[in-house]
């Protein structure tokens, strides 16, 4: 005679936490650490910096302190001296970056589409990509003189490539089934694009051209150390070799703020463009 005996079952039970609870209140309480701490870190350090500077750990005529780099930084834009370095590096980086977005986006878009335009042109574009940006600046000088083209072309040759390539894998990674889908639907030409490859590409592309704004920043800075008569790349090598540390570190200061703002106006305008898109960070981030 076999005996059955039933099996034991376990149910388990969980309970929603305070994030299902209270999804909105949680949210609030998250960004406001994130918020606490983007402001805590930098302030720490600069704290810091502060106190090295006053108490001498470090020589302030090297490494001024924040407060000093602060005054002249004051000091020189009052006086109208600040300005005309920062719009020169601006101008720059705006021209540039337009004609560098437009280019990249425009062949990177052809060659995404097109096998046979990639198969001609993707191992020269790929052959130029490893050439450092700064070695270009001579070439573009004997093209264009001194002035603001050589400048001008240098951002938009970096910015150029960073765009290309984010544009081309974008529309290679678009799924078969998407184009398959517009096709069985008679879409044109142009409709295969505003429907299917733009909303399916763009937030790619724009995480590239995120990423040259700040390449664009640092190129230019670069550059003008080299040559340009003016500018915040020229203001820090020029106050550098008149052994103007405090001046020297303004416009580095400048040159951050001016790299973090350009990114994060690229950031926002992408945000609204692709509403459908995964934000990279804030709601929705644990």
């Amino acid at each position: 005679m076999t005996t059955i005996t039933p099996e034991r079952t376990s149910v388990l039970v969980r309970r929603p936490g305070p994030r299902e609870l209270h999804p909105a209140r949680t949210h609030r309480r998250r960004r406001a650490l994130e918020l606490s701490l983007a402001v805590a870190v930098p302030l720490m350090l600069i704290l810091l910096w502060q106190l090295a500077a006053t108490q001498a750990w470090i020589d302030d005529r090297v490494y001024p302190a924040p407060s000093t780099i602060l005054a002249v930084g004051w000091d020189r834009a009052v006086a109208g001296e600040l300005w005309p370095d920062v719009w020169a590096t601006l101008k720059r980086v705006l021209a540039g970056y337009a004609l560098g977005t437009a280019a990249g986006y425009a062949l990177g878009l052809l060659m995404g589409s097109l096998s046979l335009v990639r198969a001609a042109l993707e191992p020269l574009l790929d052959a130029l990509y490893v050439v450092p940006k700064l070695a270009l600046l001579p070439v573009f000088l004997n093209m264009f003189g001194l002035g603001e083209g050589p400048q001008v072309a240098l951002v938009a040759a970096t910015v150029f490539f960073f765009v290309w390539i984010s544009t081309m894998s974008a529309v290679i990674a678009v799924p078969t089934g998407h184009r398959d889908a517009g096709r069985v639907f008679g879409a044109s030409p142009w409709q295969m694009f505003r429907h299917v490859l733009l909303p399916a590409s763009l937030p790619s592309v724009l995480v590239g051209a995120r990423i040259a704004a700040g390449v664009a920043v640092l190129v230019i800075v670069a550059s003008e150390q080299i040559a340009a008569t003016n500018g915040l790349g020229h203001l820090i090598f020029d106050s550098r070799a008149l052994f103007q540390n405090d001046v020297m570190f303004v416009g580095i200061v400048c040159v951050a703020v001016l790299g973090v703002v350009f990114s994060e106006l690229v950031r926002i305008v992408g945000r609204l463009l692709t509403p459908w898109a995964p934000r990279d960070r804030g709601r929705g981030q644990s």
